[in-house]
């Protein structure tokens, strides 16, 4: 459920920018794929979550685009001079404040949808939390330290490069000694992602063919959301919050290191978005 979330929030960032607007306006078919697979609908279910997601992508389209763009605007404005930690993390602030304003609007969809699940459709969902934790290992855990920390920092140049162009040595120099320095612990993360999972298996099992009452059903779902969003675990609540901080120092690490040219590629490559979210913000129908 928290996937559709993150998906609505960051679908401009996850895409380079020729298909942002393809991405953008795929979006409900994207996402409800992505339950589907999780949940295997009814026919009945399916046309109301797939209503469900139009209505949330018209609200997201109508309600949070203009701030998008206003904050590739600023982000623009501050790409030719350096920058500093505290402003990058400015940006990870705006992302988190934008997941709670989207999770507020999923949840009444959300809570009408839970009554109607029944109890092969939670095998289905513990059966694809399987496959994705043990792609999860795959990526993260499994194999050696030295090909897992080459993976993080090929996947740590891919996204630099989608903002910055190609980068030269000394900014591969950054990305590399900020990985070999990370304190990213891949086992507490997959202690997170096994949490929300036996969590959201917890809260739906009472829930489900329509045990418990509305009032009941929306509280219930409300704090699943809370959850996902903000973790009750102190030890993983600390590591994310310093994993937050690390990601703004490497941010602030990589532009200060990047040439004229490469801050001219990046403030280009945000103004292109800007003009794709305006061109999808004026599409109101």
């Amino acid at each position: 459920m928290a996937g559709i979330i993150s998906l609505l929030a960051l679908a401009g960032l996850l895409q380079g920018c020729s298909a942002v607007k393809i991405f953008y306006n795929q979006l409900p078919d994207f996402a409800y794929w992505y339950l589907d697979a999780h949940l295997d609908f009814t026919e009945s279910q399916s046309l109301n979550v797939r209503q469900a997601l139009l209505k949330l992508q018209q609200w997201h389209r109508q309600t949070q685009l203009p701030a998008y763009i206003e904050a590739l605007q600023k982000l623009q404005q501050q790409m030719p001079a350096d920058m500093a930690p505290a402003q990058a993390c400015t940006v990870f602030a705006d992302v988190s404040h934008k997941l709670q304003a989207i999770s507020a609007q999923v949840e009444p969809a959300m809570a009408a949808l839970v009554p109607t699940l029944n109890a092969r459709q939670l095998v289905q969902l513990e059966r694809e939390f399987a496959k994705r934790n043990a792609d999860y290992r795959s990526d993260f855990m499994e194999g050696s330290p030295k090909a897992l920390r080459n993976k993080r920092f090929k996947q740590a140049v891919k996204r630099a490069e989608m903002l910055y162009g190609s980068l030269e040595d000394k900014q591969l120099t950054v990305l590399a000694r900020r990985i070999d320095d990370s304190p990213f612990d891949a086992t507490l993360s997959y202690a997170e992602k096994l949490r929300r999972q036996q969590d959201t298996l917890q809260t739906l099992r009472p829930l489900i063919a329509g045990q418990a009452s509305p009032e009941k059903t929306q509280a219930m779902v409300r704090g699943l959301l809370e959850r996902a969003l903000q973790s009750p675990n102190p030890g993983y609540l600390s590591h994310f919050e310093t994993m937050t901080q690390e990601a703004c120092e490497t941010w602030a690490d990589l532009h200060n290191s990047a040439t004229a040219a490469q801050r001219g590629k990046a403030g280009e490559t945000l103004r292109r978005y800007e003009e794709d979210f305006r061109a999808l913000h004026a599409q109101r129908s």
